[in-house]
């Protein structure tokens, strides 16, 4: 995990001090450096973008305001002024434009959703009425600007009512505003300064894309080995039984938006696999599961074997165990995997899931969604390899294809996802948005590839880029990225023929890769060093002329 802090421009009508205080002071990853525009000028802070904070391009920015202070139709409503709808979402567009002025300025921008202090109820059983409540005015404001935002790659609205909701009756309170003009309780602060930290750990890569669960008093209740399967508590009349299949429900939701499922549990593996196979109730199947380990060995051990097998760091995966002594064991050994408090009453698991912050992505691909059939297949590609003699004659069986795109607006989405979140094999490992990404590539002496790979077990998606940039009659290159899930199979060998191909069209006499090391690139240094014979290393670059084209492998089918 990265230690550096993250600046972040605080715009707002309102004090936001003790929002910058919970952002700056909490110890948990990204560390936030909050930087106040002026206090109370939200619209003159957005129209001048020449202003000292927005001159350092800044990571992020909040701006957060108040309804009334931004449209001034809204306020005259609040007066109980008769102004149509249509005129008060038409100074919604006028705004969304102000903050589209600034979304160069940030790498990426939240903006809360407006809400009304709950106190607030003149209208009664008319609040939801058109032309007439405020909340059904308020409603339709925020779904305008969340609408409008949406067309801005770095622009994200988040849900206000989330923390109101949580910080309960005291959410808002008059006195503080008169004395201080903070219209919020530190409560609602709190849970603001939460979720954004969570949503800025999901652009940067960092979501948990892992969850390992436990089975007896888990998602089931009793030990199946005592009680067999048909003597679990699990659906039914009974209340624990509707919450532990709650749970499985909640779970299947995280895998098919694209989060992995395994199992890593002290059992007898045939009772264990009978009671998930047999079991009317089970909700969850073998199908659901990227993996298991069943067995009755020591549960840390287990998870790195498995998350081995599914070649994805610690970093990547989230532990829930019923057991307090196996969550203490995993939490010590394996301090990157997050293992969180779990609650006693089973009747809590739902609700203890469905909250955890830690899966925020800034957006959804069909890789995502497609993830848990990806990873199955990759179960049938190594039972292939257990049948075969050789890597070569595994390779060949599998029927590689590369189809190679450049970068257009289709798939700018899942190749800044795929820029920001792999660690391994990537040369240079910088972090873009997609509007940073796109402007990038656009330049006249840049060139930038995305590369789908399938093969006959199925599609991998997008998951390789490459990128050069020519200066001198030299291209270097500055992207070299292949997801974890397709390394070994020569893809990166179809890369370098690919890139030098490229290079050797545009005239270019030299080519060379500069390795820019992290604690987590290692294997793109080392297979940059197993080609060395047909590169010349000096120290962490690597040199090509290109009299010679780089040899494509021989059971790859390339499609540029």
């Amino acid at each position: 995990m990265d230690k550096q802090s993250y600046t972040c421009v605080l715009v707002s009508d309102f004090n936001l001090q003790n929002f910058a205080g919970y952002a700056a002071h909490d110890a948990e990853f990204p560390h936030l450096e909050p930087i106040a525009a002026q206090l109370g000028q939200p619209v003159p802070t957005l129209l001048d973008t020449a202003a000292p904070h927005w001159q350092k391009t800044a990571d992020l920015a909040v701006i957060w305001t108040q309804p009334q202070s931004v449209v001034s139709a809204f306020n005259a409503l609040l007066k109980y002024e008769q102004v149509p709808v249509r005129d008060v979402l038409q100074e919604v567009d006028a705004y969304c434009a102000l903050l589209a002025n600034v979304s160069a300025c940030v790498r990426y921008a939240f903006v809360p959703s407006w809400v009304l202090p709950s106190y607030r109820s003149v209208f009664g059983v008319l609040d939801m009425k058109t032309e007439i409540g405020l909340t059904n005015t308020l409603m339709r404001m925020n779904l305008r600007l969340a609408e409008n935002l949406e067309k801005i790659s770095n622009i994200h609205v988040l849900n206000t009512h989330k923390w109101i909701e949580r910080a309960g009756i005291n959410a808002f309170n008059p006195k503080l505003w008169y004395l201080g003009k903070i219209p919020f309780s530190n409560e609602v602060f709190k849970e603001a300064a939460q979720d954004v930290k969570a949503a800025l750990c999901g652009m940067l890569g960092y979501a948990r894309k892992l969850i390992i669960i436990d089975l007896d008093d888990t998602i089931w209740g009793g030990v199946v080995g005592d009680v067999g399967w048909e003597n679990l508590v699990l659906g039914g009349h009974h209340h624990r039984g509707e919450a532990y299949v709650d749970f499985q429900h909640a779970l299947k939701s995280m895998k098919n938006r694209g989060i992995l499922l395994a199992v890593v549990s002290k059992n007898e593996e045939q009772a264990a696999l009978e009671a998930i196979n047999q079991h009317p109730e089970m909700v969850l199947t073998l199908e659901d599961f990227t993996g298991w380990r069943i067995n009755w060995q020591d549960k840390a051990e287990n998870i790195i074997e498995l998350m081995t097998e599914l070649n994805l760091g610690p970093r990547s995966a989230v532990f829930i165990d019923d057991n307090p002594a196996e969550r203490a064991r995993v939490k010590e050994s394996l301090p990157e995997v997050l293992v969180p408090d779990w609650p006693e009453d089973p009747l809590f698991y739902p609700a203890t899931l469905l909250s955890l912050r830690c899966f925020e992505l800034p957006s959804l691909s069909r890789e995502d969604l497609n993830r848990t059939a990806m990873y199955l297949s990759e179960n049938q590609r190594r039972d292939l390899k257990k049948s075969v003699s050789s890597l070569e004659e595994w390779l060949r069986h599998l029927a590689i294809r590369v189809e190679v795109e450049k970068l257009h607006p289709a798939n700018l989405q899942r190749a800044t996802q795929l820029l920001n979140k792999t660690n391994q094999m990537n040369l240079s490992t910088r972090r873009m948005s997609e509007a940073e990404l796109m402007a990038w590539a656009e330049q006249k002496h840049r060139w930038l590839w995305t590369l789908r790979v399938s093969d006959r077990f199925g599609d991998a998606g997008l998951t390789g880029i490459v990128s050069l940039e020519i200066r001198d009659r030299k291209a270097q290159i500055v992207d070299f990225i292949l997801s974890c899930r397709v390394l070994g199979r020569k893809i990166e060998e179809t890369m370098l023929s690919m890139a030098i191909y490229h290079a050797q069209a545009l005239g270019v006499e030299e080519v060379y890769a500069r390795y820019v090391p992290t604690s987590k690139n290692k294997p793109c240094f080392d297979f940059f060093r197993s080609v060395a014979p047909r590169f010349h290393q000096q120290g962490e670059c690597f040199i090509r002329d290109i009299e010679h084209p780089f040899p494509l492998p021989d059971h790859i089918e390339l499609v540029q």
